[in-house]
Parts: C-alpha cells; sequence; structure tokens
C-alpha cells in the first residue's frame, strides 16, 4: 500500500509539472501573440529532445490554439548515417502521431563552398529557406522552432564575443521575421521561458526518446564551445549566470522598444525614402541623441537588406562616426550598401548614381574669375584671395591654387579620355582613371566628378585632390580659391 502511494503522489507530481510546463507555453504564445487562430504552424523537428517536447506540447495545445500542425525536417547531409537516421526518426514520430511531414534533403556542403559562409551559417540558411518553401506551400508564414531559454543565453553570450550593440544583447526573440530567397518567414520561439533540463524531463516522463547529435559535442562551433566551456567557466563566478543573461536581455528589450517608439517622430521629421535609397536631413538627424540615430540607422539598414543578420554593431558605429566626416565622403557597408555625406543630407542606399553628391556634368564651360558661375546642378565661386586669407575649411569642395601657375582660361569638364594630372604629393604624372580607382572613386560617380582645368592641364579633381604643380606654397602671392556648391535638384543653370 505504502509503494502504490508513494508511486501515486510521483505520478501526481508529475503531471503537474507536466501541465505546469505546458500551461507556461500556452501563456507565453498568449502574452506575445505568436499564434493566431486558424493560422497553420510549421513545426521544424530535427529529432532532438527540445524539438520533440515542442511537438508533443503543441499537439497537446493545439485545440485551444485552434491551430493545425505540419511536422518539417531537413537532413542536412552533413552527418551521413546519423542524418538518415534522423530523417527516419522524424518521419517516424510524425506518422505515430499523425501529422502530416515534409522530410527533404538538401546539399549544404555545396551551398557552403558556394556561398563562402561558415558551414553553421550556410545549413541555417538552407534550413530557412527549406521552411518558408513548406510554410508557403501550406498557405502559412509562420514556423515554429524548438530554442530554449539556454539557447537565449548562449545567444547573448556570443553577441558579446562578437562585440554586439545593444540589440545584440536581446538575444532571441519569440518573434522575428527571416528574409530568405524564398520570402519572408515570421519565426515563433514558444520555448524560451523552458530550459534544456525541463525539456529532457518532459520527454522522459512522456516515454518519448528523442534522438541525440553527437556534433552537439563538437568544440568547433562557436555555440558549442560556449556551451560546454564559457558557461560553465562563468557559473564558476556566478551560478545565476543565465538568469543574469536572461535579465539583461529582457532589459535591453525594454529599452530598445522605449527607442523604438521614440523614434517614430524622429523617423518621420529628418528620414524619407526614395527608391532604395534614405535621405537623411543632416542638420535635423546629427541634432538627435546617439542612441536616436543609432535606432535609425539600423532601421534604415534592415529595411534595405531585408534583415540586419550580416550587419554588426561595428557597422553602424562606423557611420555614426562618419556623420562629422567632410561633404563627398563614403563609406561602405555590407550588401552593397553606401553611405554618403552630402552637404544637407546624409543618403543610405544601393543606387550609386542617386548617392553621388555629384550631378550629371555635360560639356565645358569657362569660369567666371573672379565671380560665380552657374553649373548644370552646381555654383562656383572664384575668388583672388591673399594667402593670409585663406582658411582650412572641412569641405572637399574648396581648393586654394597659386594663381601665377593657372593660367589666364579656367574651364570645367567632366573627365576625358587619357587624362593625366600630378595629384599633390606626388611626383609624377598619373592617368586619370588610375587615380580615381586608387581613390576608390565609385564607377558610377566617375563621369560626373568636375574636373577643373586651364589650358594646360588639370588644376583639381573636385572632391578629391589638387594637381601638384599648382599647390601654394611660401613664395605664392595671389591664390585662386574656387568653392563648388551643389544647387538644389530644382534649380537649373
Amino acid at each position: 500500500m505504502l509503494s502504490i502511494t508513494y508511486r501515486s503522489v510521483e505520478m501526481s507530481k508529475r503531471l503537474k509539472h507536466q501541465q505546469s510546463l505546458e500551461r507556461r507555453v500556452l501563456h507565453f504564445i498568449g502574452r506575445h501573440h505568436l499564434v493566431t487562430d486558424k493560422t497553420p504552424l510549421v513545426v521544424a523537428v530535427s529529432g532532438g529532445q527540445d524539438s520533440v517536447c515542442l511537438l508533443h506540447v503543441l499537439i497537446e495545445l493545439k485545440e485551444e490554439l485552434g491551430v493545425e500542425l505540419y511536422v518539417a525536417h531537413l537532413d542536412h547531409q552533413i552527418r551521413g548515417a546519423e542524418s538518415r537516421a534522423d530523417a527516419r526518426y522524424v518521419t517516424n514520430l510524425a506518422h505515430r502521431l499523425n501529422i502530416p511531414a515534409t522530410i527533404e534533403q538538401r546539399d549544404v556542403q555545396s551551398y557552403h563552398a558556394e556561398r563562402g559562409a561558415s558551414l553553421e551559417e550556410s545549413a541555417r540558411e538552407v534550413r530557412y529557406t527549406f521552411l518558408a518553401e513548406i510554410a508557403r506551400s501550406i498557405g502559412t508564414d509562420r514556423v515554429v522552432v524548438g530554442h530554449t531559454l539556454d539557447d537565449h543565453a548562449e545567444t547573448v553570450l556570443m553577441h558579446l564575443i562578437r562585440g554586439t550593440g545593444t540589440t545584440g544583447l536581446r538575444g532571441l526573440q519569440p518573434l522575428n521575421r527571416w528574409q530568405t530567397g524564398s520570402g519572408g518567414l515570421t519565426v515563433i520561439r514558444p520555448l524560451l521561458e523552458v530550459n534544456r533540463q525541463e525539456t529532457a524531463e518532459y520527454c522522459q516522463q512522456h516515454r518519448l526518446r528523442p534522438r541525440i547529435d553527437a556534433s552537439n559535442f563538437s568544440l568547433s562551433p562557436l555555440r558549442n564551445r560556449i556551451r560546454h566551456h564559457l558557461l560553465p567557466l562563468l557559473q564558476e563566478y556566478n551560478p545565476q549566470i543565465v538568469d543574469a543573461l536572461v535579465r539583461t536581455a529582457r532589459i535591453a528589450d525594454d529599452d530598445l522598444g522605449l527607442l523604438d517608439e521614440l523614434g517614430v517622430c524622429s523617423w518621420q521629421e529628418t528620414v524619407r525614402r526614395q527608391g532604395d535609397t534614405f535621405i537623411l536631413d543632416r542638420d535635423g538627424f546629427s541634432a538627435l541623441a546617439t542612441g536616436l540615430q543609432r535606432s535609425l540607422l539600423r532601421r534604415a539598414i534592415g529595411e534595405l537588406l531585408g534583415s540586419l543578420k550580416d550587419v554588426e554593431a561595428r557597422h553602424v558605429e562606423e557611420v555614426l562616426t562618419g556623420l562629422t566626416l567632410p561633404t563627398g565622403s563614403r563609406l561602405s557597408l555590407p550588401g552593397g550598401l553606401l553611405f554618403s555625406v552630402d552637404y544637407n543630407r546624409y543618403l543610405l542606399g544601393f543606387d550609386q548614381s542617386l548617392l553621388c553628391p555629384f550631378p550629371k556634368l555635360t560639356g565645358e564651360f569657362t569660369l567666371k574669375v573672379p565671380g560665380n558661375t552657374l553649373l548644370p546642378g552646381w555654383s562656383v565661386e572664384a575668388a583672388i584671395i591673399t594667402p593670409v586669407e585663406m582658411q582650412k575649411e572641412q569641405d572637399n569642395f574648396t581648393a586654394y591654387l597659386c594663381w601665377d601657375r593657372v593660367g589666364d582660361r579656367v574651364v570645367v569638364r567632366p573627365r576625358r579620355r587619357g587624362d593625366r594630372f600630378q595629384p599633390l604629393g606626388m611626383e609624377q604624372v598619373k592617368k586619370l582613371g588610375e587615380f580615381m580607382i586608387d581613390a576608390r572613386v565609385p564607377r558610377a560617380w566617375r563621369q560626373r566628378v568636375p574636373v577643373v582645368c586651364s589650358s594646360q592641364h588639370i588644376l583639381w579633381v573636385v572632391g578629391w585632390r589638387i594637381d601638384d604643380r599648382v599647390k601654394v606654397t611660401p613664395g605664392t602671392g595671389k591664390v585662386l580659391r574656387l568653392h563648388f556648391e551643389r544647387l538644389p535638384d530644382d534649380v537649373s543653370c
């Protein structure tokens, strides 16, 4: 009798724990609005304990959630016989649970060789592309994955190691969008408040026998080194390190949520989109707090690229530093994005012709010296001054030339085939085309760059370099000051 009573108590505890886990997941789904009624859910099942636990919990909750489930499993063809065994296991599991499933193979190694990304990243991209295809085929965009509280903490640490900003400190989110070549995908993570030990206990209590992936014990992937080495070491300093990391992630998420709210008005006032380019009002954007600038930049970059997965904190910080660069400065960003500093605006986008601070220039124009000359898209001011009157403008569009060496006629034109000049600081003449390549002038800009010439040779490649032969020296008597100013788009000469 005592033995029976003891078993009954233990069974009662197990049932209570099971209900607690499932109730917690249901509450988490509702709190974060992860599921809508009658929306099919693709459940990514690897065969490991977390995904098997997830599938079982969702089966228990599907009536309350009002959803249909569909299992998807991808064999990455990396682990040979073990991968094939995983696929058979998931096939049998789905059949036993009477849930439709798609089990496929993809050649991740070939994709990895073509793309050059890490094997882990390549596997992730192939997997999410597969999941997006399955989701679209059953009329949904929602895929459920089995990431747990431990995965969340490991992700925060991994982002810290890689040099994350505040956004990376958020770790894994209950819901986020993943952009693939097959379209957008909404990834939901109902187990983010459940730890790995709990999923193992759940599987054991329900007599589920998940597969064990031996690659999880390999120390090659960074995540595994964090899991097996770094976290145990940190627990010696703080036994509650996982809780501390999760708490940090929650605080970062709250702070970023506030920044997003504050950024709505700032975005409307300082940012506008033109095609594939964002145009930022230079004065208005520069006046914003750095945190808001960072938030708006990440939003703009994310919208242009479709996601921020290849964008690191250092890229955003480079742009923030670039806000104070002289007009005409440019920065290259991941995904082919360019950031450019113009007179009264910052430009962020792909279209180099729009990003170019130089309007289209055709023909040859003689400058009034001294005086003002209007060119297509430009106003050029020429003045004769003394060396004492020279100023050090932080501007790539102002130049000082030795007047005695310039000559009587000064013209502005685009570059021509065979152009050569002697860049300031060099002793030899150089082809203008080679100079532009060395100076990393984007190809689409080169024909628009104004070239100031005398009757003898080039005097100044506007925005970059004057000719060494007309530089101001201690013996210079008179100085020609040239200043190019971009005209608004609606003003013509």
